[in-house]
C-alpha cells in the first residue's frame, strides 16, 4: 500500500480488539481471510498517515466517504485473528467528541461548522441503518488512560526498545521526525476472557473503596465495548507514537500497568497509603507526557 509521507506520526495510543474470523459473517469473512495472505499489510502509521492526507485538501474531508477495508492481523494460537480499521466509523464518533477538546474558534477554524453539519446528518443516517455498530479500535493522544491498564498484566508487556537515529540513540520529541531503523514498540497482549475478568474485578474494588469518578466510569466504558466482541478474541494496548515521544529509558521503566494493579491491590486490602503511592506514581508519569503536548 503506498505511504502518504515516510515521516513517523505521533502521537496517540491504541486499545484494539482482533477478533477471530468465525467471528465474522460471510463474504466479510472470506475478505479478510484473502486479506491476510496480503505480503504488505499496512501497519498504525500508514493508517494516521491516511487519516491525516484527508486532512490536508480545502475543505478537509473529516469521515471517509467508504468505509476502509483495511485491518491488522495477528495469529493466536494459531488462529486468524484480524482488528478492522473502521476509518469512517471512528472519524465520526472522533468528530463528536472534538466540541469538548478544542476552543469553539478553534474548532470553527479547523472544521468548520456547515461541516460539522454536514458530518453529523450523514453519521445519523447511517447510525440508523447499522444501529449495532462498533469500533474495534479505540484511540488515545497525548496518554493511555489509566482504566485501559486493568485490562492487562506486566507480565504480558513487550518493551523493543528500536533504533534510533542520532548520536545517543536516545528518544524524545526532538527526535521523534523518524528513524531508518526499526521504531520503538510498547505493548501489551491478553486474551479477552482475563480482560473481562480485571474489568470485572477492578470494578468491585473500585467500587467498595472510591466514590463514583471517572477511572469507575471509564473502567464501566470499556467493559461494556468488550462484551461486544467474541469471548476468543485479543485485546491489545498499544503505546503507538506515544513511545516517540518520551526517551528509551522512560519507556523502559514504564510499568504502568504493575502500578495500576498494585494500587488495585491496596485497595482491596485496605491500605490507603500503598494505593496512593501506586497513583502519584502513575500521575506524575502521564502529565509528564500530556505537558509535552503544550511544549514548543
Amino acid at each position: 500500500m503506498p505511504k502518504v509521507s515516510s515521516v513517523t506520526v505521533p502521537y496517540a495510543a491504541y486499545l484494539r480488539v482482533y477478533e477471530p474470523l468465525a467471528a465474522f459473517p460471510e463474504p466479510e469473512r472470506g475478505h479478510w481471510a484473502r486479506y491476510a495472505r496480503r505480503p504488505d499489510l499496512p501497519t498504525c502509521q500508514d493508517e494516521l498517515r491516511r487519516s491525516l492526507a484527508d486532512l490536508l485538501p480545502t475543505p478537509p474531508v473529516p469521515v471517509p466517504v467508504h468505509e476502509s477495508g483495511e485491518a491488522f492481523v495477528a495469529e493466536v494460537d494459531g488462529v486468524l485473528c484480524v482488528c478492522p480499521w473502521r476509518t469512517r466509523l471512528r472519524g465520526w464518533q472522533a468528530m463528536g467528541e472534538l466540541a469538548g477538546q478544542l476552543p469553539a474558534p478553534v474548532l470553527d477554524a479547523v472544521l468548520p461548522p456547515v461541516l460539522r453539519r454536514q458530518t453529523t446528518a450523514d453519521y445519523e443516517q447511517w447510525l440508523a441503518r447499522n444501529p449495532d455498530a462498533r469500533p474495534w479500535i479505540r484511540t488515545s493522544t497525548w496518554q493511555v488512560p489509566l482504566h485501559w491498564f486493568v485490562l492487562v498484566d506486566d507480565e504480558e508487556r513487550r518493551y523493543e526498545e528500536g533504533e534510533k537515529d542520532g548520536a545517543d540513540g536516545a528518544g524524545g520529541v526532538d527526535g521523534a521526525g523518524g528513524s531508518d531503523g526499526a521504531p520503538p514498540l510498547l505493548r501489551y497482549r491478553t486474551p479477552m476472557v482475563q480482560a473481562r475478568r480485571r474489568v470485572a474485578r477492578g470494578l468491585k474494588v473500585l467500587r467498595e473503596a472510591l466514590d463514583e469518578g471517572p477511572l469507575i466510569d471509564g473502567l464501566l466504558d470499556v467493559g461494556r465495548w468488550l462484551e461486544e466482541f467474541h469471548p476468543r478474541s485479543l485485546v491489545e494496548l498499544d503505546y503507538g507514537g506515544l513511545v516517540h515521544a518520551v526517551s528509551a529509558e522512560e519507556l523502559d521503566e514504564d510499568h504502568s500497568a504493575a502500578d495500576v494493579a498494585e494500587g488495585i491491590e491496596a485497595l482491596r486490602d485496605g491500605d490507603g497509603a500503598a494505593a496512593g503511592e501506586a497513583y502519584a506514581r502513575l500521575v506524575e508519569r502521564w502529565r509528564a507526557v500530556r505537558d509535552l503536548q503544550f511544549a514548543n
